[in-house]
């Protein structure tokens, strides 16, 4: 299974040194140009430059972003979903990488909110790099399949010393960071050296609790197979501010700690079944299906199932009871054999014209098992051609299927795919 370690141990977290981070490990860095194009289209921009350095700090050879933007900021917290939003439909992500995002962004407003209570606007997070961050982390893990496998943190490091914000001085840490690390209750650490200076974010944090599916304080067993490093803006004497990443693999694929909740409703309307449906899913579970049957008396009923991990079952039990009015929940430890994915873009030329379109690789101890085309990339060339969609699936399945069976060493397909 793929594994993720994020390692804020070292000097915190922050959402650029995570994404730079992320660009050493997978070197995906024509993602972001991708990113930084569809933020250019915004409404309220009117420059957003991005590049990426490779620089040493404290000796060790890291990857550090810079920025250049000139915007008109964000003040209502409804302006910050909005261009989320946008940014994310236009990059074609999937239903779960944007739960997450919006989950994100819910946790930095919820935090000004629980501050504020009322009258209250956006401070820290009011930028288009907020935007960046946010989208471009979440981007980066669902591509090189890290959503679809394991993601550990070590405890973040939070600092000393005080910050100048909008609110004044302050103590480290930032009162949105603290408000988020008490939602997800996530364990803090503090280093022996004493800094003063503020080591984890609230983008950072809140990136950091939406992603993460265990914190621990030793790496778990794995086998390593790269390392990223990410740096920070700022030069300590103490220790690096750097953020450490590393991809690994644990040998099986099996993934434990898993429990399915079940239950079973026969008075509750289709409507409330739907919502509860996506809540379930915002709020992270694995999956969530609903199965017709007959119940007691002979009534219809429907069978409510949702898979998730042990950390997560207790909170979505209740949301289930809450939710439907169900006076029981069924919960049962499993684990469960899972593939490896990744996401590749790539294009086809179709009559004379070109499309991208992204395809999704499964495989078992690095062996494919399915290659499979984005669903909506592919409608969206049926509907620009005027032709059956199941004739564009066909195409894409048929060239997938002839040029991966040339591959060797399973290698993933060519980035010059033609259609017949």
């Amino acid at each position: 299974m793929k594994t993720l370690i994020i390692d804020p141990k070292i000097s915190g977290i922050s959402g650029d040194m995570f994404i730079s981070a992320l660009i050493d490990l997978t070197d995906d860095i024509d993602l972001l140009g991708e990113l930084t194009s569809t933020i250019n289209n915004l409404k309220n921009c009117k420059k957003f430059e991005v590049d990426i350095k490779e620089e040493k700090i404290n000796g060790i050879v890291v990857k550090k972003l810079y920025m250049n933007i000139i915007e008109d900021r964000f003040h209502r917290p409804e302006d910050l979903k909005d261009a989320i939003k946008e940014v994310s439909n236009n990059l074609n992500l999937s239903e779960k990488a944007n739960n997450i995002i919006c989950n994100i962004i819910d946790d930095l407003i919820y935090a000004e909110k629980k501050l504020h209570k009322t009258d209250f606007h956006l401070h820290e997070v009011a930028s288009l790099d907020t935007v960046f961050d946010v989208v471009g982390s979440v981007m980066l893990l669902e591509k090189n399949g890290f959503l679809d496998g394991k993601i550990y943190s070590t405890p973040p490091v939070l600092g000393g010393g005080y910050v100048s914000m909008e609110h004044g001085i302050l103590s480290v840490p930032a009162p949105a960071t603290l408000e988020i690390l008490c939602k997800h209750g996530i364990k803090y650490s503090n280093p022996p050296y004493a800094t003063k200076f503020e080591h984890t974010t609230p983008t950072g944090i809140a990136i950091l609790s939406n992603v993460v599916d265990e914190i621990v304080d030793n790496f778990p067993p794995m086998t390593p197979i790269k390392v990223g490093y990410g740096g920070g803006s700022k030069i300590l004497k103490e220790v690096p501010n750097i953020l450490r990443v590393i991809e690994g693999k644990i040998n099986k694929n099996i993934e434990k700690n898993m429990v399915v909740l079940e239950t079973n409703v026969d008075d509750v309307s289709g409507e409330i079944i739907g919502n509860l449906f996506e809540k379930l899913l915002n709020e992270g579970a694995k999956e969530v299906f609903v199965v017709n049957g007959i119940g007691k008396k002979n009534r219809p009923t429907n069978i409510i199932s949702v898979i998730t991990n042990y950390a997560k079952s207790e909170k979505l039990a209740k949301m289930l009871m809450e939710e439907t009015g169900t006076l029981g929940v069924r919960i049962k430890e499993i684990d469960r054999i899972k593939a490896e994915r990744i996401e590749k873009t790539y294009f086809i030329n179709i009559n004379g014209k070109e499309f991208k379109f992204n395809v999704k690789i499964s495989s078992i101890d690095d062996k494919i098992i399915n290659m499979k085309p984005e669903y909506e990339d592919a409608k969206k060339i049926a509907e620009e051609l005027k032709i059956p969609l199941r004739k564009v699936l066909k195409m894409l399945d048929n060239e997938i299927t002839c040029v991966a069976g040339e591959q060797r060493n399973h290698e993933v397909i060519s980035s010059n795919l033609r259609a017949k």
